[in-house]
């Protein structure tokens, strides 16, 4: 089994974005980005499988200050040797396919193929309305859940998706759907360049492009996909489609075998072999300590920011592995009888809880939880 940190990049600790405005303090952000570098070291030293975090803009409050996810998984791959670098996701309404595509790539030379992709829809709605690429998306939540902006949006992320991955996959390619062209109908390259036709492909004698493709190729022959946090069948079955793995962080177990046997019974379907447990990725709030108590006194910061930030955005709180070091191996133990698990997300209260208490939390579960599995 293994194990995956996500941190949501939060600038400052609670008294601090309580004062309001802490995103836009650099000093506090440089504060927060040397933090991290040492949470990635201690996680890269101490057996952890991958470091994860989010896409978000526009963050003045602080809460999710993540910004760019390239120059962030850089600065968490700089800081690391082994760890998989996550960017869960790259948000499919702000970004261009193409070029995200091609970020993925380079981004998996830069860190010697240590990268992991996640690729989501898109909630916040005041971010992702200044930075959508095409103007009839929105942002998705349960304000408008099976609404026709709900479908569009769907609509939108599989073709943003198969692009992505055909552009990762192929040498060149052409894409022609209902969001983009690629490359544009009947396009013809305005000037003669003999290089195009001597030492590359898709470009034909007249400068007529029939196809296009991006550079480099990645380092990794396959990148591994995920899914940021899902609860629903029908994104798993969406994911089996790529065989990317759907993060799940439900506490609900009836629910949890539904998921994994959806995703297994699309990718049988399609004829994708897998072996068990990559049907999806479970986990949920990680803090660790020597007795439950001390375990959930650190917790009150994270349930102070989901109360603040997370739940008015409509998502509830999800599986809960708080407790010593015996009670997290229980809890993980009894759901790994139930559904076959791979790798394990654990968000982590980093930014509001105490960098000391923090890493202490993520060395003694290293320590004392994961040689259990």
């Amino acid at each position: 089994m293994k194990f995956n940190l996500f941190v949501y990049c939060t600038v400052g600790r609670r008294e601090e974005l309580e004062a309001g405005m802490a995103g836009k303090d650099a000093d506090r952000y440089r504060r927060m980005l040397g933090e991290l570098g040492e949470t990635a070291q201690l996680a890269d030293e101490v057996g952890y499988f991958g470091f994860g975090h989010p896409e978000h803009h526009l963050q003045i409050e602080g809460m999710e200050a993540s910004n760019d996810p390239c120059l962030m998984s850089m600065w968490l791959g700089q800081n690391s040797k082994n760890l998989r670098i996550i960017p869960c996701g790259f948000v499919s309404t702000t970004n261009n396919p193409l070029v995200t595509a091609e970020k993925i790539a380079t981004l998996d030379c830069m860190l010697d193929g240590r990268l992991g992709v996640g690729m989501v829809r898109g909630y916040q709605a005041r971010w992702l309305d200044n930075f959508r690429i095409q103007p009839q998306l929105k942002a998705v939540g349960p304000w408008n859940a099976k609404s026709q902006v709900d479908e569009d949006n769907r609509e939108y992320f599989a073709e943003f998706v198969d692009i992505v991955t055909r552009a990762l996959r192929e040498d060149t390619f052409s894409h022609h759907g209902k969001y983009w062209d690629f490359p544009s109908v009947g396009f013809h390259n305005p000037h003669d360049h003999p290089v195009y036709t001597d030492y590359g492909q898709g470009v034909s004698a007249d400068m007529k492009v029939d196809e296009i493709g991006i550079a480099p190729r990645p380092f990794q022959k396959e990148i591994p996909l995920y899914g940021g946090f899902s609860h629903s069948l029908r994104s798993a079955k969406f994911w089996a489609q790529h065989k990317g793995r759907p993060i799940v962080l439900a506490d609900n177990i009836d629910f949890l075998k539904l998921l994994w046997a959806e995703w297994g019974d699309e990718a049988d379907r399609l004829g994708i072999a897998y072996q068990p447990g990559e049907q999806a990725c479970w986990g949920g709030i990680m803090v660790c300590a020597k007795t439950d108590a001390l375990a959930q006194e650190w917790y009150g910061k994270m349930a102070w920011l989901w109360d603040t930030w997370m739940k008015p955005f409509g998502q509830g709180v999800p599986e809960l592995l708080v407790g010593s070091p015996d009670t997290l191996k229980r809890r993980i133990e009894a759901v790994g009888k139930e559904i076959p698990l791979d790798e394990v997300f654990l968000l982590q209260p980093q930014g509001v809880l105490e960098p000391s208490k923090l890493n202490a939390s993520i060395e003694l579960f290293a320590k004392e939880v994961m040689p259990a599995f």
